[in-house]
């Protein structure tokens, strides 16, 4: 099975696996049903899905009416102002079929402008501090991409006691010495005010223009495909204890990464991980602040 550990100051035990739910925007609800058979089978008891994913929430809500009980549900909104992310929460709560959502996040809020919208009087931290007091969430956080985003998340650290963080987490992208210094120092942080986080984008081998176009894409970056490549990124990840692990939304990885978190993890050593960069061509998602806002 997979290990658990204290997702943060919220006294839940989160398998150290986490759904990623973003690849269930456009499918099916028997795929879906498929998808969440194989999350029980694992023992896998937390999903992140957002308000921006297509039919996802709507994917959700049926399993929510039989196993609400088994998962730590979180979802996401990408408004900044208070009435628009208010709306956002009461429209994902009536998609999940759920009365409230464990954790609500900030998605992806990385541009100084949108930071000081959402930390202002009247942003969308204002509405989401007011429906935890209603009951309708138990905690918030805030997630983001790109290579500011660390950075971003110790300045959104020091504004509101947040209670998770996400971000780019990988092999390529620590290997960027600027990129992991911020990724440290927010690590030190998290560690000290008993904020959860978790990594993403954590079997990346590059984007899609690596590859031939006629590859079919199930996320907007290439995933790792190799078992053995697969299980050396997620045990990177989960080597480190603060450490949690969002899927691909590519869910032909998601049995290998369901197995590799299953084994008892080893950190592989850096000389494996650079032999997979060569053997597979992987490289940094993001590099600079291009395609921050995805």
């Amino acid at each position: 099975m997979i290990p658990r550990a204290q997702f943060g100051n919220t006294g839940h035990l989160s398998t150290k696996i986490i759904f990623g739910a973003a690849g269930l925007g456009s499918c099916s609800q028997a795929f879906a049903d498929e998808v969440f058979d194989t999350l029980v089978r694992y023992g896998v008891n937390h999903i992140d899905t957002a308000a921006s994913y297509g039919n996802a929430e709507e994917r959700i809500g049926p399993w929510m009416k039989e196993h609400r009980s088994k998962f730590f549900l979180a979802t996401k909104t990408e408004d900044r102002n208070a009435d628009a992310a208010r709306r956002s929460l009461e429209r994902s709560l009536s998609r999940l079929r759920v009365d409230k959502v464990d954790l609500i996040q900030l998605h992806n809020l990385v541009e100084a402008d949108e930071w000081e919208q959402v930390h202002r009087t009247g942003g969308a931290l204002e509405a989401l501090v007011k429906a935890k007091d209603e009951g309708l969430v138990d905690y918030i956080g805030v997630t983001g991409h790109g290579t500011r985003i660390p950075a971003m998340h110790i300045r959104s650290l020091k504004e509101y006691p947040y209670d998770s963080v996400l971000f780019p987490y990988n092999y390529a992208m620590m290997s960027d010495s600027s990129y992991r210094e911020d990724v440290e120092e927010l690590l030190v942080i998290c560690e000290k005010q008993g904020v959860a986080v978790q990594a993403i984008k954590s079997i990346a081998r590059g984007r899609w223009n690596n590859t031939s176009p006629d590859t079919p894409h199930y996320s907007w970056y290439e995933p790792l495909t190799h078992a053995d490549a697969i299980r050396r990124a997620v045990h990177y990840v989960l080597s480190n204890p603060q450490l949690f692990l969002n899927t691909s939304s590519d869910y032909r990885t998601l049995d290998h990464i369901l197995n590799a978190a299953s084994l008892p993890i080893s950190a592989p050593a850096n000389i494996e991980m650079e032999d997979d960069a060569r053997e597979f061509g992987i490289s940094r998602v993001f590099d600079g602040h291009d395609l921050e806002r995805i």
